[in-house]
């Protein structure tokens, strides 16, 4: 008897689903149907590509009145952008990264305002596999500033005395060589092969022979017969090494270091730029950041000092102006973004 329920059964639902089958459907239902069918499937998201950054904005202000121990109010600001696009797909490898900082800084009643960062920094470096570790890779890198910079005379910006500007100096480099990769957290870029180019755009630095570009030539009279080069091509090595790590919860650790050599003038004269970052994040929107940036151009002078004279009964200030190392520090919290 249960067998011949289940029979009874089983011809029933295969009866129901051949009527279902063989049902006409309206208008709007094959409309429908079509309309499904012509969708096409969604694509798979293309996860070869990284994108991401960080946008800060660092505030300071201090405020003093009749203050006995003296000093002045001072208010400051910095802005940071930081973005990065990154490629990689099989043995192919494209990293470009971005970094723009600009700051300024009013001190005291002059009304003066005195930058204190201005950055752009742009680098590719394009790579292909040939080892576990090892990549044939191409680098180029570009860096200048956004405004002029003045020199500072006593503590004061003196607005008659321009010594940079944007794209004076601006600074490319292309590179061919080798990267070693052999772990997410270090890199080391090493190329025999280098051609760095300087560009002084701002002529009355060009005729001063800024930046190690060659400068102006003068008759005997002062007068100038010929306007100094806005450029200058240096053929080289290169060497850029790159760590980035934890160094405890919430607090990271980036450093840099590029090493230049001019191999038709003074290849012991390393030109050196290292930069390192420590930031350490308080929220999701607060950080506290340390920088600092150290600096050496054999062909960059800067003011190392000056020295009293006396000439004719008179007593002047001597600048000692030549090379030597720049450094920067900078401690700033403020308002952090990551996107």
């Amino acid at each position: 008897m249960k067998k011949t329920m289940l029979l009874v059964f089983c011809l029933a639902a295969v009866t129901a689903f051949g009527q279902d089958a063989n049902k006409v459907l309206t208008t709007d239902e094959q409309n429908k149907v079509d309309a499904a069918l012509a969708t096409p499937a969604e694509e798979p998201k293309d996860t070869s590509w990284t994108t991401g950054g960080t946008m800060g904005l660092n505030f300071t202000q201090t405020y003093l009145d009749n203050w006995a121990s003296g000093g002045q109010s001072s208010i400051s600001g910095t802005v940071l952008v930081s973005g990065f696009a990154k490629y990689a797909k099989g043995k192919a490898t494209w990293d470009n990264t971005i970094d723009l900082a600009y700051g300024l800084l009013r001190q005291g009643d002059s009304g003066g305002v005195l930058k204190t960062d201005d950055r752009i920094d742009f680098s590719s470096k394009y790579g292909h596999r040939a080892t576990e570790v090892w990549y044939y890779s191409a680098l180029l890198n570009f860096r200048t500033q956004f405004a002029p910079g003045y020199n500072i005379v006593n503590g004061v910006q003196d607005e008659n005395q321009l010594i940079s500007d944007f794209l004076a100096p601006g600074y490319g480099l292309l590179a061919l060589g080798m990267d070693y990769k052999p772990s997410s957290k270090f890199t080391a870029f090493i190329s025999p092969l280098t051609y760095k180019l300087t560009v002084v755009g701002n002529q009355a630095l060009a005729d001063a022979g800024a930046f190690g570009v060659e400068g102006a030539q003068f008759n005997d009279l002062g007068e100038k017969i010929a306007d100094g080069e806005n450029l200058r091509s240096e053929l080289g090595g290169f060497v850029k090494m790159e760590y980035k790590t934890d160094l405890v919860e919430n607090v990271s650790l980036q450093t840099r270091i590029d090493l230049f050599s001019n191999y038709a003038n003074n290849p012991q004269n390393i030109d050196i730029n290292w930069e390192t970052l420590i930031s350490m994040k308080i929220n999701k929107y607060l950080s506290t950041t340390i920088s600092t940036q150290l600096l050496y151009d054999d062909d960059v002078d800067v003011v190392r000092g000056e020295r009293q004279e006396v000439v004719d009964g008179e007593t002047i200030t001597i600048q000692d102006v030549g090379p030597a190392v720049q450094f920067k520090e900078v401690l700033a919290i403020g308002f952090n973004y990551k996107f």
